[in-house]
């Protein structure tokens, strides 16, 4: 047989590295060009790996939740042409070929992949994928330590081809504990949903060894807290599996008390949990540090009566050329936060310190602060001001659902202009948010709720009415954006919203 090692292709963006998050396979699965395999959490977002053969998985090369750079081989596949993948020789030139060949599988392969039996679902790539221009030079590879639970990511070339590993065991009946060793020996699959895995992950809990008692088998939130807070379990878990959940839960020698508990997660027994700075959440921690302390920030607020863009917002929700989008506030804000920008354009600009240059941009990718369980994010509508209002709301939808699913790319976070955080989801009246980097302002949008309200009539009498009223918070770089512009670009949107009539005369 002829073994193929597919190596971790490089996803762009200057990462150099990222996490087996879930494995798709097990050994012995028969897999098709361009099925999913793993995926992987970068630095920036979770992505999903083709392979780019077919044939039968030989071995899981790396373990979950393992760090792994770029180059190194990750899983081996037997294609069944025969032939032994040994170094130096035909086979093994197809195997340090894992790289390039995910890499750079162009349209017209993709296209022949196709026709070669492929499922219709299309295929989610990293970056970076696509013909490279220049010559055919490749990044050195870097040798895998193997490991006692993975195939040997080269094999001697008098060695003889790896033997195929066992088949996989049957998949476990509810409420029985799934062995660790057995997962990664025979591939055995374990049944939980991402936020469950995550959970798991930030606790340091062993999935392969958690009682499932959801339907089917599954792994559910409660199964994981329970088993990290060591609590016994219904159905007579083994005692070794309380014993590992007492070491795990115990802070390491030397432990500070600035450890971080993260929420429902933190059992009665626990005092501290440790969770590693890795993925999404260290890039916005590096992010957000060099924004606060690069750029002078400066923030300004003002309450605006918001009651008639909440009856524009009822309005659209009954008319049928929205009946298909999410018509909400955010959308009012965002259409006035582009109208804003047009009429001081200066705010939509960026501080070049290479250059001293400021450079201002004639368009607008609004940005969309999203929170999701594996960190901040913002991804932007690239061109949001050549939107319509619908097509706005189109766009808004699909970024905030994508970024919720962590499937959000580098890609769509780059090149953003101004940004919106909402933390009126939470509740919250009013904040100051810190700039994204590389961007003039960020505006904060507040809880809508129903205030009494000193109200004006045409011949100048007063009354105090409820009405509905909101707080809006711009922070900007005072090094490019002066206490006036900041003002008048916060007074223009306002505006808008307390009379969204306006967005008429000012489009």
């Amino acid at each position: 047989m002829a073994v193929k090692h597919f190596n971790l292709p490089d996803p762009g963006e200057g990462l150099l590295e990222a996490e087996i998050v879930e494995w798709k396979v097990a050994v012995g699965d028969t897999v098709k060009v361009n099925d999913i395999v793993v995926e992987i959490e970068t630095a920036k977002s979770l992505v999903e790996l083709p392979i780019p053969w077919a044939g039968t998985v030989a071995g899981l090369l790396v373990n979950v939740g393992d760090e792994v750079q770029v180059g190194t081989p990750i899983i081996s596949i037997d294609d069944g042409q025969g032939g032994d993948a040994a170094p130096g020789g035909a086979g093994d030139s197809e195997a340090s070929a894992g790289v390039q060949s995910a890499v750079e599988v162009g349209p017209e392969d993709a296209a022949a992949a196709a026709d070669a039996d492929v499922e219709e679902e299309p295929v989610k790539t990293l970056v970076g994928y696509g013909p490279k221009a220049g010559g055919s030079s490749r990044r050195p590879r870097k040798a895998a330590a193997p490991s006692a639970a993975a195939a040997p990511a080269h094999t001697p070339a008098t060695a003889p081809a790896p033997a195929p590993a066992p088949a996989p065991e049957p998949e476990p009946e509810p409420m029985v504990p799934v062995a660790s060793a057995a997962s990664a020996d025979s591939g055995a699959k374990v049944l939980a949903k991402p936020p469950v895995r995550k959970l798991a992950k930030d606790l340091g809990v062993d999935l392969a060894s958690v009682v499932a008692t959801g339907d089917g088998g599954v792994v559910t939130r409660a199964d994981v807290e329970g088993y990290a807070a060591g609590a016994p379990s219904a159905v007579g878990a083994p005692a070794h599996a309380a014993a590992s959940n007492a070491a795990t839960a115990t802070p390491a020698a030397g432990s500070g008390a600035g450890a971080t508990a993260y929420g429902s997660g933190l059992g009665h027994g626990e005092r501290e949990v440790r969770v590693p700075i890795k993925g999404v959440r260290k890039m916005v921690a590096q992010a957000m540090v060099g924004s606060a302390f690069t750029a002078p920030h400066v923030t300004e607020w003002v309450t605006v009566d918001v009651t008639a863009t909440m009856d524009l917002v009822a309005k659209l929700k009954k008319d049928r050329e929205f009946k298909d989008v999410k018509v909400t506030p955010l959308l009012i804000l965002a259409k006035a936060m582009i109208l804003a920008a047009r009429r001081n354009p200066e705010i939509n600009a960026a501080w070049d310190e290479a250059t001293q240059e400021i450079v201002l941009k004639n368009y607008v990718n609004l940005g969309i602060a999203a929170a999701t369980p594996r960190g901040l994010v913002v991804p932007n509508i690239k061109d949001a001001d050549r939107l319509d209002l619908r097509g706005l709301a189109e766009a808004i939808g699909s970024l905030t659902a994508t970024a919720r699913e962590g499937r959000t790319q580098p890609a769509e976070m780059s090149g953003g202009t101004i940004t919106i955080t909402n933390i009126g989801v939470f509740g919250i009246d009013a904040g100051t948010p810190i700039l994204n980097p590389g961007e003039s302002a960020i505006l904060a949008f507040g809880t809508i709720n129903r205030r009494p309200w000193v109200v004006t009539d045409d011949a100048g009498n007063e009354e105090i009415v409820p009405r509905s009223v909101t707080t809006l918070a711009l922070s900007f770089d005072h090094r490019l954006v002066d206490g006036e512009l900041g003002s008048r670009y916060l007074a223009d949107v306002a505006a808008v919203l307390e009379d969204p009539a306006r967005a008429l005369v000012w489009g």
